[in-house]
């Protein structure tokens, strides 16, 4: 099933298929460490729903909603 990073539900993996957004947006989502083929477990998901907590090659991490829906991932 293919859908956005911000869909995904807590506690579950998902792999990267592709990061869609320009410029500056995508590149600060590459310095995360997500890039296309990479796992994403997705740890908490604050109560209104900003940020999102996942955890990328071993790392913990906080990801705005917004640059989470450009993440497509298939689970």
């Amino acid at each position: 099933m293919v859908t956005n990073l911000r869909e995904v539900p807590v506690g579950q993996t998902a792999r990267v298929l592709k990061l869609r957004g320009e410029g500056a947006v995508k590149r600060r989502i590459m310095d995360m460490g997500i890039t296309k083929g990479v796992e994403v477990y997705v740890r908490k998901v604050a109560p209104l729903g900003d940020p999102i907590e996942i955890t990328v090659r071993g790392y913990e991490l906080s990801l705005r909603k917004a640059d989470a829906e450009m993440v497509d991932v298939e689970m």
